[in-house]
């Protein structure tokens, strides 16, 4: 009886199983299609209806962040502006709590860019959340990954325009209009979403903000996190390839890209503010302060701990009459209370390293504060490993300070030339070396000092505004034919 009951039990579970299998092969064969079809034809027929002439979306969650990835979203529109001007702009923002009058105010004040509030329109995300790693204390890339597709449905069911185009990295959002929406799409890629230095690390155990210690320590988590990282590297491989038109900012971002995608690119150089930077005049003999200016917003991988490291070992290699009159001034905006919290953790530091009295914390500055601050510092300094360019390297450059950056990135493959003769800046790794540079130039004759500063604000024009707007346009012109 009992072996006559399991195999009733076992015919029972057979039959459930052959039914869910069903259910999955019908679900996949004949729902999710007809799905599609249903959502492609409904936005489809939304275009049409709306009849406004030709409409481009703009995908830029943090519109109002204040940093380099801005800086492009609102020269480029601006540029759009001018050669598309029968066209209707749309911003995609989860900046919720600001009305467009004070977003496009603080474009104008932190960024110099004026942009006309009757020719663009704002269409509100109220999930932004869903995108931040915050909201993922583990497999945080696979999570912003299904973030960034939900929000790429918010924004394509508040409107599905002609022309789409990312400017933040979220690329997952493409195959949402390419394909549901029958947009043209295009791209502007700042930093690649995988890269080869992020496996190489994985793979050597290295200890980094993105690669946490517990995992460094574990071979097995080692190995099942590059696996990980190999899986989402293919699925943006195959996102990447519903891009019409894909730019680039930098010779880093387009040899990772490259690998990963494997489609034309053109590098396009973000727009940096040259001219009225090159008209900062500075002293032709040394400062009696050396003002060390970092520019940057506050985000763990911009790497203030090491300058406040790189200024300590600075103070134990130089007389202590020279060190004080030696301020670093670390100038930045905060997106939102997690970097608030970060500035007050660089003021607790400072003050653990006994260096509060050299140092001075200046938060969401505007542009006219900032070109002050521009005119009255000596040196620049920049700590992001991999920088994927460097905006601020440059206007600094501009500004006629000399630069230190991280030698990797941006900086060390298209920005500043270290070699005798027709050196633009210095690049270094650690804060030893940070700091024995800062000591070199300190130390460097007022002569010396004036040819790096006419070179590196002579080679600045490759990466101005205008520059940007022109190469920007051409590259991005085949999707408005």
């Amino acid at each position: 009886m009992v072996f006559f009951s399991f195999l009733f039990s076992l015919a029972v579970s057979i039959k459930l199983l052959l039914a869910t299998c069903l259910f999955l092969i019908l679900a996949a064969t004949i729902v999710l299609p007809l799905g599609y079809f249903y959502l492609k034809h409904t936005y489809r027929l939304e275009r049409i209806k709306r009849k406004d002439g030709l409409s481009v979306g703009i995908f830029h969650p943090y519109a109002n962040a204040g940093g380099g990835g801005e800086k492009v979203l609102w020269v480029a529109l601006k540029a759009l502006q001018e050669k598309y001007p029968q066209a209707k702009f749309y911003i995609y923002t989860g900046d919720i709590e600001f009305p467009p009058v004070e977003i496009l105010r603080k474009v104008k004040l932190s960024l110099n860019v004026d942009i006309d509030p009757k020719k663009v329109k704002f269409i509100y995300l109220t999930r932004r959340r869903w995108v931040e790693p915050r909201m993922y204390p583990i497999f945080t890339l696979l999570g912003q990954v299904v973030g960034s597709i939900l929000l790429g449905f918010e924004a394509l069911n508040q409107l599905n325009p002609d022309i789409f185009i990312e400017t933040t990295g979220f690329t997952f959002t493409l195959p949402l209009f390419k394909y549901l929406g029958g947009c043209k799409t295009g791209c502007y890629v700042h930093y690649p979403l995988i890269t080869k230095e992020m496996l190489r690390r994985v793979q050597s155990r290295s200890q980094i903000y993105n690669n946490r210690d517990f995992i460094s320590r574990s071979p097995t988590l080692t190995y099942t996190k590059l696996v990980y990282y190999h899986i989402i590297a293919y699925i943006y491989s195959l996102a990447g390839l519903c891009s019409d038109a894909t730019l680039v900012n930098s010779t880093y971002t387009l040899e990772n890209l490259q690998v990963l995608w494997n489609i034309p690119m053109s590098l396009v150089y973000p727009p940096c503010e040259v001219n009225h930077l090159r008209k900062i005049t500075h002293e032709l003999h040394k400062p009696e302060t050396i003002r060390i200016l970092s520019l940057a917003q506050f985000r763990p991988e911009k790497d203030h701990p090491l300058q406040l490291q790189a200024l300590y070992e600075l103070r134990e290699i130089i007389p202590d009459q020279v060190f004080e009159n030696i301020v670093l001034v670390i100038c930045g905006s905060c997106r939102n209370e997690e970097d608030s919290r970060r500035v007050q953790d660089l003021k607790d530091l400072s003050k653990h390293l006994s260096l509060e009295n050299n140092v001075e914390f200046k938060v969401n500055c505007s542009f006219d504060e900032l070109f002050e601050e521009l005119g009255k510092s000596y040196i620049g300094i920049h700590t992001m490993l991999d920088e994927h360019f460097g905006i601020s390297v440059v206007e600094q450059m501009a500004a006629g300070l000399i630069m230190v950056a991280h030698r990797s990135g941006g900086p060390l493959l298209d920005i500043i030339e270290t070699s005798e003769g027709s050196r633009l800046g210095f690049l270094a790794k650690t804060a030893e070396e940070f700091a024995h540079i800062l000591k070199f130039i300190i130390e460097l004759r007022d002569d010396e000092v004036n040819q790096i500063r006419e070179r590196a604000r002579a080679s600045c024009d490759r990466f101005s505004v205008v520059k940007f707007q022109e190469e920007f346009l051409r590259a991005i012109e085949p999707i408005f034919k």
